[in-house]
């Protein structure tokens, strides 16, 4: 693998992080506040720092190597920021970055990648089907395909591949209701509700703000399925074991979950977020140059 740009020397050794430093959460867009959203609600002490890169925002159809690059320049700025842990809250990232940043980052900051819940749906599907819908980036990756490999395949469960580049603009937009978001999806899906599957892995942290577009046109049909809380919940074993879990009641007045965004759209994004994060967590959207 060639050079990732920009990489910074590190201090040596890497300072711990104070406990109550913020978790740091990254994704190309705002898809990942759905995970962002379980962590805050598992660990409801914890202040989150969520960066959006919605200046290059969707991922999915970057090389490989672009999408490392990008990848590798978000984690150095949570770094920068002081947080005590990162969140690749990305399938697409997490498929092609995860081995270089914990080598280069080492053990004082983790990194926490995802990969598409696909084992769950493997021991659960009664039909023996299941269906995956993610980025055409994350099936090139090797997580997912080392999943198949240790679980699908034993079990004799047929996995069905969905890409569809469309589903992430729609969300970044908020058009996840518009008829034209509801006619992609039942396009797409469609054919695997008639292959027989049963669980539907949504391995896109946006597609999870898709749930109650796929519920109105497939009702039941499929269980529905994404890898939000197994993330929520890894976080916190991962800040235990560094001893790093913030558990006293926060007095600071901060919000729970501050956004910073690389594409100047803050203003854009901020009637789409009152939409998607829930009411009970405060949060704020703020503008940043990565230049």
């Amino acid at each position: 693998m060639t050079a990732i740009h920009p990489i910074y020397p590190l201090v040596n050794p890497m300072p711990k992080a104070q406990l109550d430093a913020p978790i740091g959460i990254f994704d190309s867009g705002i898809g990942g506040l759905s995970v962002a959203q379980e962590i805050a609600h598992y660990l409801p002490n914890e202040r989150i720092l969520y960066f959006a890169d919605t200046a290059n925002v969707p991922y999915g159809p970057r090389e490989d190597q672009e999408i490392r690059e990008l990848t590798a320049r978000a984690i150095e700025w949570l770094y920068r920021q002081g947080c005590k842990v990162a969140v690749v809250a990305c399938n697409t990232a997490s498929a092609f970055s995860l081995d270089y940043l914990r080598e280069h980052y080492g053990e004082n900051f983790p990194i926490i990648g995802l990969v598409p819940a696909l084992k769950p749906a493997v021991l659960q599907s009664q039909s023996k089907t299941v269906a995956v819908l993610a980025t055409p980036a994350t099936f090139r990756g090797k997580l997912i395909h080392d999943v198949v490999q240790r679980f699908a395949e034993p079990s004799h469960v047929t996995v069905i591949p969905v890409t569809c580049l469309d589903l992430v603009p729609f969300v970044e937009n908020g058009q996840q209701m518009s008829l034209a978001c509801l006619t992609t999806l039942k396009q797409i899906l469609q054919p695997v509700v008639d292959q027989g599957a049963d669980y539907l892995v949504l391995g896109c942290t946006h597609y999870p703000f898709l749930k109650p577009a796929i519920e109105s046109i497939f009702g039941q049909k499929m269980t529905l399925i994404d890898s939000g809380y197994a993330v929520a919940r890894q976080t916190s074993r991962i800040l235990l074991k560094n001893e790093l879990l913030f558990e006293q009641r926060r007095k600071d007045g901060l919000p729970r979950i501050e956004c910073y965004v690389s594409g100047n759209n803050a203003a854009h994004l901020e009637p789409i977020l009152q939409h998607l994060i829930q009411p009970d967590l405060s949060w704020s959207i703020h503008n940043i140059s990565m230049q």
